[in-house]
């Protein structure tokens, strides 16, 4: 009689393995685009350029790259199933959520666009709350 392996309680569900991939080609394509708003804003100054303009590009450019990297932590924390990931992701999905309401109620975006913007975070929210068992 043979013993079979106790089964893996580790399962990685294809949304969050899916959600984590995008979110890390996000965070990389976002930490590239800050670094590079850093690096072109300080050349600004340095050919003679607007100061205010290069410095404040430059310190924008850092804080776009740290929150790319920020990112970036979230898609391997949602990937390793950690629940700071989780709550994070939760977080950053409701801000997604907020904005579109807050610029529809400002008249700042159009009703339709308003609907799109809040449909697709909606979705992802009610998805990561349905597979919250698979985090810890």
């Amino acid at each position: 009689m043979t013993q079979t392996a106790p089964s893996s309680t580790f399962t990685r569900p294809l949304g969050v393995a899916i959600l984590a991939i995008l979110l890390g080609i996000y965070g990389f394509f976002y930490f590239l685009g800050g670094l590079l708003i850093a690096v072109l804003s300080s050349y600004v100054i340095t050919l003679g350029g607007t100061q205010a303009f290069g410095f404040a590009g430059t310190i924008g450019g850092l804080l776009i790259a740290v929150l790319g990297l920020i990112v970036l932590g979230v898609a391997v924390g949602l990937w390793h199933l950690r629940l700071w990931a989780l709550a994070l992701a939760v977080i950053v999905l409701l801000i997604f959520i907020a904005e579109p309401l807050f610029n529809l109620a400002q008249n700042v975006t159009s009703a339709g666009n308003a609907i799109l913007a809040i449909i697709i975070p909606v979705i992802l929210l009610i998805y990561l709350l349905a597979v919250r068992e698979h985090f810890r």
